[in-house]
């Protein structure tokens, strides 16, 4: 099936699942989608949370994606739920989110059960990566570093000013004597040269973005719904200042950025669940 992979986040942090989902999956098409008009989405509410990704949910399906992807985070803690009810119940679209994956990587390689996730204000105070690990039998360490997607926006992933906040924020997780830190946001990976070396080498950083790709996987196998290429790739900015956006992006994904689009998002009619039927 050649309909792309649609795939959101609240700005470019989402960029480190796209690029895992191509190089996996080299013949799949991707429509990605930064929602920078409203970035970040971690100090906000989780209703505004859920409208707005919801709204950027309905502009993928409006463009015949097959698959979404919540490749953030927070609009994974505030939104899977009700995503799953209105994409997948109802219209057939698999939803895939980043919350079980890292979970499931963390579980599978600490060695001393001592595990840390560090996210966004939203992710940590809704509680969803404690509940997730409370439910494989782990007690966790979770802290929010709110400005750590705001240095990635920026472009600002190195230098002093980024090692002063990741000392401060990490400072519970090293007192817990962690063996393993989920990055619990997709911005943080590319914040990994610092993170990891305030964290120490004794520490194993898990992202969300391989395991993430391999769930696309398996479920578009599942279904019988792989592409057999040639692939494409879309890339689109709720706000209309692209070369921000393009700059960074080329940086953090590569050549497969050429050009970003402006989109404007907004909830879309969709069947109700009782008129929906899934898709073959």
């Amino acid at each position: 099936m050649q309909q792309p992979i649609g795939i959101f986040d609240s700005g470019l942090g989402g960029l480190t699942v796209a690029r895992s989902v191509i190089d996996q999956l080299p013949d799949e098409s991707v429509t990605y989608i930064g929602d920078t008009a409203h970035t970040p989405y971690g100090p906000r509410e989780q209703a505004e949370v859920r409208r707005l990704s919801l709204q950027v949910m309905d502009a993928l399906v409006a463009q015949n994606v097959k698959m979404l992807v919540i490749a953030c985070n927070t609009a994974t803690a505030a939104t899977l739920d009700i995503a799953r009810q209105r994409y997948e119940v109802g219209l057939g679209i698999p939803v895939v989110e980043v919350i079980s994956p890292a979970v499931r990587a963390a579980t599978a390689g600490s060695t001393t059960g001592r595990i840390g996730v560090v996210g966004t204000e939203g992710t940590i105070g809704s509680g969803a990566y404690q509940r997730a690990f409370a439910a494989e039998g782990f007690d966790i360490t979770a802290v929010a570093a709110p400005r750590f997607v705001e240095f990635v926006e920026a472009g600002e992933t190195t230098g002093e000013t980024v090692l002063a906040a990741a000392r401060e924020y990490l400072r519970p997780l090293q007192e817990a004597d962690i063996d393993t830190l989920v990055l619990g946001c997709t911005h943080y990976p590319l914040l990994a040269g610092a993170i990891g070396y305030v964290m120490g080498p004794g520490v194993r950083l898990v992202s969300s973005a391989d395991e993430t790709a391999a769930d696309v996987y398996r479920i578009l196998a599942d279904r019988s719904i792989l592409a057999e290429g040639p692939a494409s790739y879309r890339f689109e900015a709720t706000t209309d200042e692209q070369a921000p956006f393009l700059r960074l992006a080329r940086r953090f994904l590569g050549p497969e950025v050429s050009r970003v689009e402006h989109t404007t998002t907004a909830a879309i009619t969709l069947p109700t669940l009782a008129e929906a039927s899934p898709k073959e």
